[in-house]
């Protein structure tokens, strides 16, 4: 489950322009379905996995945080160079 939901992640953010993000839910409910809310953690762990690799930054209102220390809604986009 913890690499399904990290290559969704990836998957979701290719099929959009570089600059957009995803809400860790776009991938929980690509993966979940209907079960959606329980893979939340889950999307964030992965999301979290994806920051430390280096591939995608963690957002909140379009500047980048600690996934460790955010508090409330996030977002994830691709690393900016």
């Amino acid at each position: 489950m913890d690499r399904n939901l990290e290559q969704t992640i990836l998957d979701l953010l290719d099929r959009r322009a570089p600059t957009s993000t995803i809400c860790p839910s776009d991938a929980a409910r690509a993966v979940g379905g209907d079960d959606w809310r329980d893979l939340m953690d889950a999307s964030r762990s992965a999301a979290a996995r994806l920051v430390a690799r280096g591939e995608v930054e963690i957002t909140q209102g379009g500047e980048p945080v600690d996934l460790r220390t955010a508090r409330g809604p996030i977002r994830i986009r691709r690393l900016r160079p």
